[in-house]
């Protein structure tokens, strides 16, 4: 499951996983995030809260979630990876060089400083 929190003030989404991904996931998101850019433009940010990365429950959400980063990407301004997973360090490192986002990794404790990074 994912929990998506939309902060239209600041132009933020929180994405926060609490298990295993599937495609439903990704739809769902998208249903939240999609109508928002389509209005606004952008997003200032994307914070992606989660103690350790859950995975996927099949290879199809997997590629759903590529589908997502790459329909997404270009109208994200900033990506936080909040979380104590090594997922976080790799995607700040690796991903950066394949999507538009500035990407920052921040421990899962920081997420009110992740958040002012985003927005600021």
């Amino acid at each position: 499951m994912l929990i998506v929190n939309l902060d239209e003030a600041n132009s933020v989404v929180s994405i926060e996983p609490t298990g295993s991904l599937d495609v439903k996931d990704f739809q769902a998101a998208a249903s939240t995030i999609d109508p928002f850019i389509e209005k606004c433009g952008q997003l200032k940010g994307l914070i992606i809260h989660t103690e350790s990365f859950p995975g996927w429950d099949s290879f199809s959400a997997l590629i759903t979630h590529l589908k997502f980063v790459k329909n997404h990407h270009a109208q994200i301004k900033r990506i936080a990876f909040v979380t104590d997973s090594v997922v976080g360090s790799l995607a700040e490192s690796l991903v950066s060089h394949f999507i538009d986002a500035q990407i920052k990794h921040f421990p899962y404790a920081k997420f009110d400083q992740a958040k002012q990074w985003v927005i600021s």
